[in-house]
């Protein structure tokens, strides 16, 4: 128990002041959400779309387009570059991405304003992509063109890139990293979304948790497919794809992959621990001895079991073409979100293993992306934006964290020293839902801190009041 008591949360403070609302942001913030770049599973928005979006955004920032590099990748991603005074100084990668997630057909009335009108109400501006990445996009323009106001020359280069289909896995990204490696671009730090100040989500914490993404998992799909004899539904044999089919499915999804506390998820727990209950902090302090305890707990959970093991989730079955004939060939899909520490080689031999099945063949789709190197705590640039990070939310811990879903970051591994993942903006336990759900919505408080934050991290500047 003594492990308990070394624990030490730093002191936290009041949140600051709101700062005043810029009326004309919030009015650009709701007509980029008017602009529809609906990534589908057909593929991205239409040229004329990405056309009127970057007429938009040309309009709306005039001074970033007039003393910045911009280049348009194939597809409609958008590379912004703000040359800085010293060319040896480590350059500094903003990321965010255009595209948004479809809405459900039936499913507007659940929205508390049309979803694509960009509303301003009740202290928020709703529409898809309101935190799902416009709102990050056009708060790291707005912080550019507020800095280009003033006259500032950054000492760092500084890239802006937004892509255009990250929501389809992100070619636009991968192209633009390709394009910054091919040119010998010297990056330290790169952000992109992923995690935000949480509050009231994780349990058992009491205070909101500014979780930095430092890493994400790796995507695989593994593809099913069974044979079998067919014939008469009258006359139904063993030999059935269909039963296979169901039976392969039904083993993957019992014997999961082993969970694992360590690397980024380990540094997670002990990001968080100090701020937990008595009960929580001994647990995470003493994983020596409660370390099968823990990992039952967070097992237990969807959202903190996929922090903790490469998930498997059947998600695509198919067979048969009439109730009456037993058939040849039956499909399912299995996606894959992959654990640092597994593989896509790793992960597909699992599933072959579990399947144990000669008459049904197991390959991965043609999307897979090994996880990347989680960017070590240690380091200078998490250690540098963690400071940033404290200061301008003096009213929560702050914590790495392992990001469980995909973003355009991991693009980026070989061409910036460190890629992070955050958003400078709250999120409240019933926000979480929002994404790619109903009623998406950003706190126009929220946008104002957005703005001020990545000017500060722009400029260096310290935030209000320190």
């Amino acid at each position: 128990m003594f492990n308990t008591f070394r624990l030490k949360a730093e002191p936290l403070g009041k949140a600051p002041p709101a700062l005043p609302v810029d009326a004309a942001a919030v009015d650009r913030l709701s007509r980029a959400l008017q602009v529809q770049t609906v990534s589908t599973e057909t593929g991205p928005a239409s040229p004329e779309v990405f056309a009127a979006f970057h007429a938009f955004l040309a309009q709306s920032f005039p001074r970033i387009h007039a003393e910045l590099q911009k280049e348009v990748l194939p597809g409609g991603s958008l590379l912004f570059t703000w040359p800085g005074i010293d060319p040896s100084a480590p350059a500094l990668l903003l990321m965010a991405h255009q595209d948004v997630v479809p809405v459900e057909a039936g499913s507007e009335g659940e929205w508390s304003a049309p979803p694509f009108s960009g509303t301003v109400a009740n202290g928020f501006v709703i529409g898809r992509g309101a935190i799902d990445d416009k709102g990050s996009l056009m708060a790291i323009l707005e912080a550019t063109e507020r800095l280009l106001a003033r006259g500032y020359s950054p000492r760092q280069t500084i890239y802006l890139a937004f892509g255009h289909d990250e929501e389809r896995g992100g070619e636009g990204a991968k192209a633009m990293a390709a394009l910054l490696k091919q040119r010998g671009a010297n990056i330290g730090l790169g952000l992109d979304e992923g995690y935000a100040v949480l509050d009231g989500v994780m349990g058992g914490v009491n205070v909101p948790i500014a979780m930095i993404g430092i890493g994400e998992k790796g995507y695989v799909s593994a593809e099913l497919t069974a044979t079998g004899a067919g014939g008469h539904s009258s006359m139904p044999a063993d030999d059935n794809s269909a039963v296979r089919i169901a039976r392969a499915v039904e083993r993957l999804a019992t014997h999961q992959m082993p969970a694992r506390i360590d690397g980024a998820s380990g540094a997670m727990l002990d990001g968080i621990a100090p701020y937990g209950s008595f009960t929580m902090r001994a647990a995470l302090a003493n994983r020596w001895l409660t370390g099968p305890l823990v990992k039952r707990q967070l097992l237990s959970v969807p959202s903190t079991a996929a922090a903790i093991r490469t998930t498997t989730a059947p998600t695509i079955l198919n067979a048969g073409t009439k109730d009456n004939v037993i058939p040849q060939v039956a499909h399912a899909v299995v996606n894959h979100r992959i654990l640092p520490g597994d593989t896509v080689e790793s992960v597909l031999e699992h599933d072959r293993k579990v399947v144990d099945d000669p008459q049904v063949q197991v390959r991965p789709a043609s999307f897979q992306q090994q996880p990347g190197k989680p960017v070590s705590p240690d380091s200078a640039e998490y250690r540098q934006f963690r400071a940033l990070v404290r200061s301008s939310f003096p009213e929560a811990g702050v914590s790495p964290g392992l990001v469980v879903g995909a973003t355009d970051g991991r693009h980026y591994h070989d061409v910036a020293k460190a890629v992070l993942r955050f958003v400078p903006i709250t999120m409240r336990k019933g926000d979480l839902t929002r994404f790619h759900g109903n009623d998406e919505r950003i706190a126009i408080a929220d946008y104002m801190r957005a703005i001020a934050f990545y000017e500060r991290l722009m400029s260096g500047s310290p935030p209000p009041n320190n």
